[in-house]
């Protein structure tokens, strides 16, 4: 036997056969080895890469710790300066103007009178002019105790002859959370430094302590779910309403990682979905927590929209209703070419198929910006003319192709010819929009926040932050500023009678006309 496996083995057609296989099994190697360089360098782009698909250069990210020197420029303006004039007729330019709407506080510096004398001839002197100096000052956030007296009254006679004796109470307003310290600011406060400006509760107990204020994260949790389930739950659902008015949406859903959860592991992944309105007037931006990534969850929540619905490529929003036609996200298209482009070596780049396909999103792109401006039935002609035949000449391109799937050329490709249906939908109508920016523009907060809170920790506390997210977003959308929303809403709503008359929410909504200065910027305020 081991004879005839010699013999076998010095066979010339043996030999051959064997190094045709070894020479297969190189190029499998070969190839896998070019697969895994190129996802290590795609890897290392996201990690110290820039986010953006531009295509002029690479590795512009900006550092973290060295912030204030790579933003550093001498020649910006600041925001105020010193001016010195000696004319009747001051100048107001642009800083001035931006500063004009802020309180000011002036102080005067004088000479000594025993000073005013002329120091050659004695006689008074007169006020030639005056020099002044413009600074910001900031006062920080301020604590104080706010007592709330109630008077009651009796009838003394009354109380001496009568079996009844009347009482009458002076109005004073409901507590946003009965036999609580939070007031409406408070609330406020908290859920603004959480959800707009990501700072985790933990961070604000530990800035509370340091000005003596004896408020711990369980205290805040807690006011944050219960006002958002008691109150501002009526301002969302009214919101929800009014989105699903619209025929034009916005979708997009992330990961996030709730503790408690009854029926799935606390590692697992929940999602937060997002729903946006458009352009156009009153803007709405809802978020949605759900346990699942499961396309009922759009089809619920989006129950009785018709019209058209902005998304990435995700299928579970395919198959939603006859009466939602989607829109794919050209951006998406253009990052699988982006990151394909990335995934090469930086010598093979220019020869590299990318390129062209990356070209033609952002010859698609470049249109688009040139119709910015254009009225909706222009610009759908316009679309029509000059972008849907290059959108086509781009798909003639592609299958011609001949590329291996597995590759990242060859998945940009496959993603291209899979969503092809949903991405030509944009020609529909001038409305519609190229990409989906607009709900990523708009998810992105609560996936900023994310990376310094981690998780949630129960299912109440991810719906409360659905809430709350919700109103400080479409606040922004619509001009107000977030806090002083929020606490407007949070002392009227405990004092209406939602149930006796729900048409009161109209004068509440974001996009409401009645709404105090104290709900604007403060540069919006009305000054006295």
């Amino acid at each position: 036997m081991e004879k005839e496996s010699k013999i076998n083995e010095n066979n010339p057609e043996n030999l051959q056969e064997k190094c045709q296989n070894l020479e297969e099994e190189n190029r499998e190697l070969k190839a896998k080895i070019k697969w895994y360089e190129g996802q290590f360098r795609l890897a290392k782009e996201k990690q110290f890469g820039r986010s953006s698909e531009k295509t002029e250069g690479y590795g512009d990210q900006l550092g973290f710790f060295d912030e204030a020197e790579n933003e550093a420029d001498r020649k910006v303006a600041e925001p105020a300066m010193e001016e010195i004039t000696y004319s009747r007729k001051k100048r107001v330019g642009k800083r001035e103007e931006d500063l004009s709407s802020l309180p000011v506080e002036t102080i005067e510096y004088d000479l000594p009178e025993e000073e005013k004398a002329c120091s050659q001839c004695g006689e008074p002197m007169h006020v030639m002019s005056k020099e002044t100096r413009r600074e910001l000052k900031i006062i920080p956030a301020q604590v104080s105790v706010v007592e709330h007296v109630r008077h009651i009254y009796s009838c003394r006679n009354c109380e001496k002859n009568a079996t009844e004796v009347p009482v009458k109470k002076a109005k004073m307003p409901n507590p946003v959370i009965p036999n609580s310290v939070a007031s409406p600011s408070t609330i406020a406060y908290i859920m603004t430094q959480k959800y707009r400006m990501a700072s985790p509760l933990y961070r604000l107990e530990q800035d509370f302590k340091t000005q003596g204020i004896p408020i711990n994260r369980q205290n805040m949790a807690n006011w944050i779910v219960r006002s958002a389930e008691n109150w501002l739950s009526h301002i969302y659902e009214a919101m929800r309403q009014e989105l699903l008015k619209r025929d034009v949406l916005h979708s997009d859903e992330t990961p996030v990682q709730v503790i408690r959860q009854a029926v799935k592991k606390a590692n697992s992944n929940a999602y937060m979905w997002l729903y946006r309105s458009s352009q156009g007037e009153k803007p709405v931006v809802l978020y949605e927590y759900q346990p699942t990534r499961s396309s009922s969850n759009p089809k619920r929540f989006l129950a009785g929209f018709k019209g058209y619905l902005h998304t990435d490529g995700y299928s579970g929003y395919h198959n939603l209703s006859q009466d939602i036609k989607v829109v794919g996200c050209w951006a998406h298209l253009r990052r699988k070419f982006d990151e394909a482009l990335k995934a090469v070596a930086p010598e093979d780049r220019a020869g590299s198929m990318a390129v062209e396909g990356l070209e033609y999103c952002n010859r698609l792109f470049h249109l688009e910006k040139e119709m910015a401006e254009l009225s909706p039935q222009e610009r759908y002609e316009q679309r029509l003319e000059k972008s849907k035949p290059l959108a086509d000449a781009f798909y003639d391109w592609l299958n011609s192709l001949q590329i291996l799937p597995k590759s990242g050329f060859g998945k940009a490709v496959h993603y291209a010819r899979e969503q092809r249906n949903y991405l030509m939908n944009v020609y529909l109508n001038g409305r519609l929009e190229l990409s989906n920016n607009r709900a990523e523009r708009s998810i992105k907060p609560f996936v900023i926040g994310r990376k310094n809170w981690l998780f949630c920790y129960s299912k109440d506390g991810a719906q409360a932050s659905s809430i709350i997210y919700s109103l400080i977003e479409t606040a922004k959308e619509n001009g107000l500023n977030p806090m002083g929303y929020l606490t407007y809403l949070l002392e009227q709503l405990p004092n209406i009678n939602l149930e006796a008359n729900p048409n009161l929410l109209d004068d509440l909504m974001p996009w409401s006309q009645k709404l105090p200065d104290s709900c604007l910027p403060i540069t919006r305020q009305k000054r006295d």
